[in-house]
This record gives C-alpha cells, structure tokens and sequence, in this order.
C-alpha cells in the first residue's frame, strides 16, 4: 500500500510540473567568497547553486575537498557536480557544462607600485608569474612558453610569495583575492594591488563529469532552475547580499 502511495505521489508531481526530490551531490574547493565552508550560505556561487536545484525540488549536498581531487570525482561519476568550472577545451571533453551563472574577472597581481600593466602574452615576457595548479586559464596562456608559470595549490601562497618577491606577478579573480587578503592576510592590503587589463573573463558554470549515467537531467534540471530564479528575482537578492548588485 505504501509503495502504491509513493507511486501515485511522483506521478503526480511529474504530471504537475514538480521535479521529483532527488540529493544532489556537489564538490568543490574553499575559493571565497564564492565557495567556502567559512561563510555564510557557503558562499555565493554555492548559494545559486542551491536555489537553482531548489526550484527543480533537488538538495545539495556539498563537500569541500582540494580542486584537483574535486574535478577527479566528478569526471569518474562519483560525485554529481562540481559547483564551479571554468571552460576549457579539455574538460569539455569529460565534463558536461551548464548554463553560466556568474563571471570571473581574472587579472594580474602585482606588488604596489609596479608599473606593470598586462598588454597582451608579450608583456609577460622573461616574468614568473605564480598561478594554481589545474586551474583553466585559456589554452594559448598555457601553451606561452616566454615567461615562468610555478603552480601552487592555493591563491593565498601566491600572494605572500608576491609579497616576499618571489614572484613577479600573480594570476586570479579579483574578487577572490581582495577577499583572501581581507580574511586571511589583511597585512598584504596595502602591499598588493591589480592590472587593469585582465588575462579573461571566465563564466563560472556547474560540470557534470559524462560518466555519470544522469549528467544530462541533472544538468537539465540546473539549467531550468537558473532561469526561473533569475525571472522571480532569487538570483538579484543574492548578489546584493554580496554586494554585488
């Protein structure tokens, strides 16, 4: 009898329009503000995420974990979704990507007082510029072979490597770094300052890896929700909360 209710009550919800509730599992590193164990809602990318899935009647169930364990999980299905990927070739490859919910600036950090200004892959030449390991910032960055790339795991030890000289130029989201520093180093604020000009602008999406058997509905179901949170006005309250509206 009680498996005969649970039937009508999914048919029901499918014949009104009502995904049926279904855990989403989600992985993704500490990067504040936009994902972050740390604040509250768990930062702003995790909090669309959330209300997105919400509206198709889905949970999210989030793990913090280092980003290249992270996008590992993802690509072999045992995790759903990474909450946010940049696109590149190669992931495309693996991973299938959502709609895009925000944007990342990414630019240059220097010392203050640097006259440094990025004016195309030439400028960097002869220069070590810090970046994170496995991070996607564009094929032709990659592939530029006239300047030094040390990888690092973490923004925040680029930064304190800026700041000791040990590094030329630091690469990543302005907004992630003025956060950092604020949270975790605010003796850098007046030490580090940004390019004007940036490498890119990165739309932030969720990935589900191909392996995973649902990839298509749940990235489906992501897609739907994104849309009507931004028409009932869910997604501009939560920028303002941010301050970013």
């Amino acid at each position: 009898m009680k498996r005969l209710l649970s039937t009508v009550f999914t048919l029901s919800l499918a014949f009104s329009g009502v995904t049926y509730a279904e855990k989403i599992t989600a992985i993704g590193d500490d990067w504040a503000p936009f994902l972050s164990p740390d604040l509250q809602g768990q930062g702003i990318a995790l909090q669309i995420v959330r209300a997105a899935f919400k509206e198709q009647g889905h949970e999210v169930e989030m793990t913090f974990a280092p980003w290249t364990r992270s996008i590992n999980a993802v690509k072999e299905g045992s995790v759903d979704i990474l909450v946010g990927t940049w696109w590149t070739k190669k992931r495309s490859t693996f991973l299938n990507y959502s709609d895009d919910y925000l944007v990342n600036n990414i630019k240059f950090i220097k010392r203050t007082g640097d006259s440094f200004e990025f004016d195309g892959l030439d400028s960097l030449h002869g220069k070590t510029v810090g970046i994170i390991r496995d991070y996607g910032y564009g094929d032709e960055f990659r592939r530029a072979t006239n300047f030094k790339k040390p990888e690092t795991s973490k923004l925040i030890y680029n930064l304190k490597k800026l700041s000791h000289n040990r590094l030329d130029l630091a690469l990543g989201d302005e907004i992630v770094a003025r956060a950092l520093i604020k949270n975790e180093a605010p003796k850098l604020k007046d030490k580090i300052s940004f390019s004007t000009n940036s490498l890119s602008s990165n739309t932030l999406h969720i990935t589900s890896g191909l392996k995973n058997s649902k990839n298509k509905n749940i990235i489906a179901d992501f897609n739907k929700g994104l849309e009507k949170i931004k028409k009932n006005g869910v997604y501009d309250s939560i920028l303002k909360t941010h301050g970013l509206l």
